[in-house]
């Protein structure tokens, strides 16, 4: 039987490293948000050949001073190579802004025959919406999981402390997630608010799994005392914890590294991310909601 319960501590810092080192990331690298967030620009180029995306993104920064996001695709109908240059920030492109950058890309980029098929300006509001109903759809999801865990496990705890700690411990995943796209620069778009969902229904369950367990194991509370159950309780659900959270991993490693060896940036931006979301919810399921919920009993009275 491994002592979760005292060795609490270690964990507790190890979470704790993981979020100074995000705070850290957001002072020094700041908050990204992706286009649809901040409001910017579109320009769209049909080129021929090969084009080094890498490139394009430099040449377009050294002109602007900007942040930028180029992406290449192919029109499988026509066969035309495009060119996406999206360019994120509070204000868009001037005419000579633009001018000038046409004239840059065309003088570094000669061989391609870059032609400006698309010139787009984007409002954050509507960015601003989905972000504010995306906060909403997380709060109600939270709130639920606190009563369902509260109704389903009201044989282990009096009151609504499994349901908080399991709460706490998706907070902790949602904030790792988070550090996460401010550690690696990622932008902020609609796949954050779909990787916080996914998590949070994943951890949850993880969680449930462990939280089911003490309730059979509950009987054993006198004899053993509640750090002993729990501590027996995440032991004996550890095995299928992280098989689970293995196989998950592993498909998703296999997307992120495709999408990245073909440079699609979008699929990256959510495997990534969902990657270490999923391993910190292994970890808080096992390390950090059960022996905080055994800190409550004992703050309780309860041996």
């Amino acid at each position: 039987m491994i002592k979760f319960y005292e060795k609490r501590y270690i964990y507790f810092a190890i979470s704790l490293a993981i979020f100074v080192i995000g705070i850290a990331s957001i002072f020094i690298n700041g908050i990204k948000l992706d286009i649809s967030f901040s409001g910017g620009a579109i320009l769209k180029y049909t080129y021929e050949n090969n084009i080094d995306a890498a490139a394009v993104e430099t040449t377009v920064r050294n002109t602007l001073s900007r942040e930028v996001n180029v992406q290449t695709t192919k029109d499988v109908a026509t066969g035309v190579n495009k060119l996406s240059i999206s360019l994120a920030g509070n204000q868009s492109l001037t005419p000579e802004q633009q001018e000038k950058l046409d004239t840059a890309l065309k003088q570094e980029f000669k061989d391609n025959n870059l032609s400006l098929s698309e010139s787009n300006m984007v409002e954050p509001f509507i960015g601003k919406r989905f972000l504010n109903r995306g906060i909403l759809a997380i709060a109600l999801s939270s709130v639920l999981i606190v009563l369902y865990v509260w109704f389903r496990f009201k044989k282990i705890s009096s009151g609504p402390s499994a349901g908080v700690m399991a709460l706490i411990a998706l907070f902790h995943d949602c904030f790792v997630v988070f550090c996460a796209f401010v550690i690696f620069r990622l932008p902020i778009n609609e796949s954050f608010i779909a990787i916080i969902l996914t998590i949070l229904g994943f951890s949850v369950n993880d969680t449930i799994v462990i939280y089911d367990r003490i309730r059979e194991n509950a009987p054993l509370k006198q004899k053993l005392g509640v750090a002993a159950v729990v501590n027996k309780s995440i032991t004996q659900s550890i095995t299928r914890s992280i098989n689970t959270t293995l196989a998950t991993i592993a498909s998703m490693l296999m997307l992120c590294i495709f999408a990245y060896a073909y440079g699609i940036q979008s699929i990256v931006i959510f495997s990534l991310p969902m990657i270490i979301g999923l391993i910190s919810g292994s970890y808080s399921t096992i390390c950090i909601a059960g022996p905080l919920w055994v800190m409550w009993e004992k703050h309780k009275g309860i041996k």
